[in-house]
C-alpha cells in the first residue's frame, strides 16, 4: 500500500502535508490559512522548522504570515546543530505544539541535520497521535522515507536522472516532488519511481498541497495540480541495462493528475470524491519513451 506513517495504539495520526513551494502567503493564502485552522486556529501553537533555509529570516517570515492568520503563538525552532535536535527546550516545544511547518531550502541539509534525534522521533511520534506536520518545497520533499535529493529536468525518464537519499519518513511507500510542472520534473519522478520496490510518487505544482488525512484519504487544495503516479504495477523498466542519462522504457503506470477538490484514497488508488474533467484527470498506462 501507498500510505504515510503508521498510527499508534491508542491515537489518531495528524494529517501530513506536503506543499509543492511558493505558497501564495498573501494574497489568497488558502494553503496555510487551512493549516492554521486545522492546528485550531485562534488557539494553534504552530512550531516552524527553518532548517532547510539558507536565510536567516526564514523563521521569522513564517512566524508573522502565521500570526496575521490568526494563530495564538508560533514558536521558531531552528536546528541549527544537531545537538539542537536533541535540546530538551526544543523538545518540550514539539510536546506543546499542534503543528509543526518545515520550509523550503535545501531538502538534504535538513534530513541530515534531523535524520536518526531526538526531534525526529518526537516528530514522527507526535504526528502518530494528532500533531499535524506541512512542509514545502524542501520541507514536503524531505518528508518521505525514499526522498528525492536532487536530479535533472524533463519529461522523459532517464537512467541516473534522480538522486535519491533517506529522507525523515513521515510518509513511506512513495517518494514526493516539489515544483513539480514548474520545473519539467516528470522524468525525474518516473526514474524514482521505477527505482523503488512497490514504488509510487507525488508530484506538487506550485501554491498547490496534498492534505492527507488519518484515513490515507489525500484531499488536493490550491490553484496547481497534484500528479500522482501509481507504480505498484510497474512490469518494467529497463534502467538497470542501460547507460548513464539514455533513456528508460516503463510499462504498467498508472498515471493521475487532480486538481482542487479531488480526493484521492491512497490505500485503494482510487479517486474518492470531485468531479473530473478530459483535462484535470489522466489515468493511463505509459511507456516513458512516448513521453518527450
Amino acid at each position: 500500500m501507498m500510505r504515510p506513517g503508521r498510527q499508534l495504539n491508542g491515537g489518531t495520526r495528524g494529517f501530513i502535508i506536503p506543499i509543492g513551494g511558493a505558497e501564495n502567503r498573501v494574497q489568497n493564502p488558502v494553503i496555510l490559512r487551512r493549516f492554521v485552522k486545522l492546528c485550531g486556529g485562534s488557539r494553534a501553537h504552530i512550531a516552524v522548522i527553518p532548517t532547510a533555509s539558507s536565510l536567516d529570516d526564514t523563521g521569522d517570515l513564517y512566524e508573522s504570515v502565521f500570526r496575521d492568520l490568526g494563530a495564538d503563538r508560533v514558536s521558531i525552532l531552528p536546528f541549527k546543530t544537531r545537538a539542537d535536535c536533541d535540546s530538551e527546550t526544543y523538545l518540550k516545544v514539539l510536546d506543546r505544539a499542534d503543528g509543526v511547518f518545515m520550509t523550503g531550502g535545501d531538502q538534504v541539509r535538513l534530513a541530515k541535520m534531523l535524520s536518526d534525534t531526538s526531534a525526529a522521533d518526537k516528530l514522527r511520534r507526535r504526528n502518530a497521535h494528532g500533531m499535524h506536520v506541512a512542509g514545502t518545497s524542501a520541507g514536503a520533499s524531505a518528508m518521505s522515507a525514499a526522498m528525492i535529493a536532487g536530479g535533472k529536468s524533463g519529461a522523459t525518464p532517464r537512467a541516473g536522472m534522480v538522486d535519491l537519499a533517506p529522507g525523515l519518513g513521515f510518509i513511506s511507500r512513495f517518494v514526493i516532488d516539489q515544483h513539480f510542472n514548474q520545473r519539467d520534473r516528470l522524468g525525474r519522478l518516473l526514474t524514482a519511481v521505477a527505482s523503488i520496490p512497490f514504488g509510487a510518487g507525488i508530484g506538487l505544482d506550485e501554491d498547490t498541497a496534498a492534505f492527507i488525512g488519518p484515513d490515507d484519504t489525500l484531499e488536493v487544495v490550491g490553484s496547481g495540480s497534484v500528479t500522482i503516479i501509481d507504480g505498484l504495477n510497474l512490469r518494467h523498466s529497463a534502467s538497470h541495462s542501460v547507460r548513464h542519462d539514455d533513456p528508460v522504457g516503463l510499462s504498467g503506470v498508472r498515471l493521475h493528475i487532480l486538481v482542487e477538490g479531488n480526493t484521492y484514497d491512497l490505500r485503494s488508488h482510487t479517486l474518492s470524491s470531485g468531479t473530473l474533467s478530459a483535462r484535470s484527470h489522466a489515468s493511463c498506462g505509459l511507456n516513458a519513451r512516448a513521453l518527450t
